[in-house]
């Protein structure tokens, strides 16, 4: 099975930036989509960002687009998440995800729910606050 791994999350003051890095194990998902979730406390689930391979057009959340930037790199087999502009509500566990699904990997959809999503990693808790 795939493990993964994440990295990089901290305490962080508003305006800061931090950069997440996913590194997976035990196989490689150079084709495989990848994305990166979150979880507020109190709250679901939340798309983050996902590439579904390394010159791919990145998806992203409304609420990140164009403060936060995911890309891959596949000779490392990690995938990473920069996130600049931080706001107290970005504070959440940040979750990498990589989908195993054929359907979803020999199809031009681009995964955005956590069903859609296989392997996980434990995840990484950021905090934004002053």
């Amino acid at each position: 099975q795939v493990t993964l791994e994440e990295s990089g999350g901290g305490p962080v003051q508003p305006g800061g930036s931090l950069t997440l890095s996913c590194a997976a194990s035990g196989g490689t998902f150079a084709s495989s989509p990848a994305g990166w979730f979150r979880q507020a406390p109190g709250e679901g689930q939340e798309f983050v960002a996902g590439i579904r391979w390394a010159d791919s057009t990145p998806a992203y959340a409304d609420s990140v687009k164009g403060r936060f930037t995911i890309s891959r790199d596949n000779t490392r087999n990690t995938v990473s998440l920069q996130m600049n502009s931080l706001k107290p509500d970005d504070t959440a566990v940040y979750y990498c995800a990589v989908s195993g699904k054929y359907s979803i990997l020999f199809s031009d959809y681009q995964p955005t729910r956590a069903d859609d999503y296989d392997y996980w990693g434990q995840g990484t808790q950021v905090t934004v606050a002053s």
